[in-house]
């Protein structure tokens, strides 16, 4: 029975939001009711051997939420030995004679550490449970216990009658009373350690998923220390079971990597599906809930899918580098040929791309897409010529490749350059408009830098065959692999992580896209999280003007970015005739006008408390102000940065308002939709940057390039500064 919270609403809203970081594999996860939760000692104790109380309260309040949730939660917690054996050192320390201080002999009984230690731990868990307002309870069990044939129902009575009453129970073997001599390392019995005691209570109390939280993120291919090793995240035994060393057992518990597997695996065969992942981060056991991918799979139908993709994002990655370099190899003759055979090949399939766009078109209607998104991805008559022309214009610009910037002699016969160069690999992760990657892959080809293109799914066969054309053009002295195209959801968090390989990430696409793509990477992120766009209109505006900008700003394309979403206007326009005329064309045009948080008491519409419609591109705030200054400030609080304009015929007031206002656009009497790299002659754009590091503003050419430093010598040495004489000449550039 599926559950409405963590594993339903909040995975289809983090699917809609564009990220796509769940696994297709894991989406069994909706149908997962009941819950074993297994953490070892390695993940309840610190290296001190101190109970790791961060971890146990990260740990309880994740139990809490899905208790809260309407999931059956049981805990297999470890750790009683260790506690115990910490707190009879201490006695033991304490009660010592000086002569016993001179010459220790600190090994203890586990059996006595256990009895000592399962009582704190108990109460730690149930103080800990109590404070957010969750009780729990303790069973103890031994392996004998699961010799008589009725233990196992009368174990499941009372299970479920806890879980009935939303009780945590939480279970350990009791190691105190068992009857193994070292119940610490004796592998005999039923079960031997609380590895395998969570994947018996698995199979006894039918749970629907078992979590193993471990102090690494999941079974990797090699040692986790070791770079080259990689994360398997579905363990396939026909696959890994003979590629896998293991390394040494945990450094607290009884068990390891290598009993966690074999537990696993076990549990798999019988229907369990399970995953081990890390109890040092504060939220796996959410995110693993949330079917991201995330920790290492065990099912038994994974021999069944296709899990070849875990390895495809690197290769994919490495491949794009390395044919990147090929082409910054070639002359600029030679890649703008490449930029025009592309022009010509899309020229020469326009009837297939349209076609295949046709299919995309009918499947989204079909499936019932908002007909703005449906307009987004139609690659309408006269759009492949559009975009022909714009590979023509970025053909033809000035190589921008190892462009000479500064050229300086810095000593006799010792010259400093600074070249431009490109940036590397970019990850490109759009939405909806297929014509985009035909814009990024020109800008990328004339850059020199290497791609990958991550697609909305509704227009998957224009993108397909888009890229197949522009491929199709690229020389084998460069690579087909230079435009990857990556076509699974969960390649995205695998690429995400490739801060190695990725140099720069460029989200298009929805706020929720962008903001989640910053929050999931260490990789540099270039965009722009909000659009909210303003005019002024200032009192000396021309009100014929400011009416064209106005209405242009938010009707020409409302969705956009660079639409305007707040109306700035000067008091001393209030109720004049202009101001009327204006605002009644706008509600021809169906904009929706309100007053903002501060709006004035005489603005006879409703108020809001955003700044930002994200539900309604037709919706605009309006606001008085006392002047421009007003104006700036708040802009500079309000806005996000990115495209505001100045009615005015003041040049003074207008020049105030450009150099003040601290955007990555600003406009004097012109449309706020003029921000576009086209229109700003850049050829194209791969977006629009809000952030004041690297590129501002629309990204062309130049946005995806970096700078080096090349220095020219005859031998010359530091050899503290001795017999150096510096210039510091400036050179002219060549």
């Amino acid at each position: 029975m599926g559950r409405g919270g963590i594993g339903g609403a909040a995975a289809a809203g983090a699917a809609a939001a564009g990220v796509e970081n769940t696994d297709s594999t894991r989406g069994f996860l909706k149908d997962v009711k009941r819950i074993i939760i297994k953490v070892g000692t390695a993940v309840v104790t610190g290296p001190n051997g101190r109970l790791a109380m961060g971890r146990l309260g990260a740990l309880c309040e994740q139990v809490k939420q899905l208790n809260f949730e309407g999931y059956e939660v049981i805990l297999v917690t470890s750790g009683a030995v260790g506690v115990g054996r910490q707190r009879l050192n201490y006695r033991k320390l304490v009660n010592s004679s000086f002569a016993d201080l001179q010459n220790p002999q600190m090994d203890l009984d586990g059996k006595a550490c256990a009895a000592v230690g399962q009582s704190g731990l108990m109460a730690i868990y149930d103080t800990l449970f109590s404070q957010l307002d969750v009780t729990s309870s303790q069973l103890l069990v031994t392996d004998r216990d699961f010799l008589d044939p009725s233990f196992g129902n009368q174990l499941r009575e009372t299970v479920v009658s806890l879980l009935d009453l939303k009780v945590i129970p939480v279970f350990n073997e009791n190691d105190a009373i068992s009857t193994k001599r070292q119940p610490y390392e004796d592998s005999s019995g039923i079960f031997w350690d609380n590895d395998s005691l969570a994947r018996l209570l698995a199979e006894e109390l039918r749970a629907d998923l078992l979590i193993m939280l471990s102090d690494v993120e999941g079974l990797y291919s090699g040692p986790p220390s070791d770079p080259q090793s990689k994360i398997i995240h579905t363990y396939i035994p026909e696959q890994h079971g003979k590629l896998i060393s293991f390394g040494e057992k945990s450094r607290v518990g009884r068990g390891g990597m290598q009993a966690k597997v074999a537990a696993a695996v076990t549990a798999a065969s019988k229907g369990v599906p399970v995953v081990v992942a890390s109890g040092f981060a504060i939220d796996s056991i959410i995110k693993v809930m949330r079917g991201e991918k995330i920790g290492t799979l065990f099912h038994k139908e994974a021999i069944q899918w296709d899990c070849s993709k875990e390895v495809t994002a690197r290769e994919m990655a490495v491949a794009a580098r390395d044919c990147s370099r090929n082409l910054q190899n070639l002359s600029s003759e030679e890649r703008k040929k490449i930029l025009l055979d592309i022009a010509d090949a899309l020229e020469a399939n326009e009837g297939l791309i349209t076609s295949e766009n046709e299919a995309d078109l009918a499947a989204a209607q079909d499936a019932g897409y908002d007909k703005s998104l449906v307009a987004r991805m139609t690659i309408k008559p006269g759009k492949i010529s559009s975009l022909v022309g714009s590979i023509r214009a970025i053909a033809d610009m000035e190589d921008p490749i190892s462009h000479t910037l500064k050229r300086t002699e810095v000593a006799k016969d010792l010259v400093f350059e600074k070249t431009c160069c490109p940036l590397g690999v970019l990850l490109i992760i759009f939405e909806s408009r297929p014509d985009a990657l035909v814009q990024i892959a020109s800008l990328a080809i004339r850059s020199g830098n290497g791609l990958l293109l991550k697609g909305g799914k509704e227009a998957v066969r224009s993108n397909a065959i888009l890229h197949k054309v522009i491929t199709g053009a690229i020389p084998d002295a460069v690579g087909k692999k230079l435009i990857g195209l990556v076509k699974n959801r969960d390649e995205i968090a695998d690429l995400l992580k490739l801060d190695d390989v990725i140099d720069l990430v460029i989200p298009r696409g929805s706020n929720k896209l962008v903001s989640q793509i910053k929050a999931a990477t260490k990789i540099p992120v270039l965009g722009h999280a909000d659009g909210i766009c303003h005019v002024y209109i200032d009192k000396s505006a021309d009100m014929d003007m400011a009416k064209r900008i106005v209405l242009d700003a938010k009707v020409d394309y409302p969705a956009a970015c660079n639409a305007m979403e707040t109306l700035l206007i000067h008091k001393d326009l209030n109720r004049t005739e202009g101001l009327d005329d204006l605002l009644v064309e706008l509600e021809k045009e169906g904009v929706v006008i309100y007053g903002g948080p501060v709006a004035h008491d005489t603005l006879k519409v409703p108020k809001v408390d955003s700044f930002h419609h994200e539900y309604s591109s037709m919706a605009c705030t309006l606001e008085f102000v006392d002047d421009v200054q007003s104006a700036i400030d708040h802009i500079n609080r309000y806005g996000s940065a990115h495209t505001d304009c100045i009615v005015t015929t003041d040049r003074k007031v207008a020049e105030t308002f450009l150099q003040q206002v601290d955007s990555a656009a600003v406009f004097h009497n012109a449309s706020t939709r003029f921000c576009d790299g086209a229109r700003f002659g850049l050829g194209a754009e791969v977006g629009i940057s809000t952030g004041r590091i690297h590129a501002r503003g629309p990204v062309g050419v130049d946005g995806l390039l970096t700078t080096r430093c090349i220095l020219r010598g005859s031998g010359q040495v530091v050899n503290g500064d001795k017999g150096v004489i510096y210039t510091h000449r400036e050179l002219p550039l060549q």
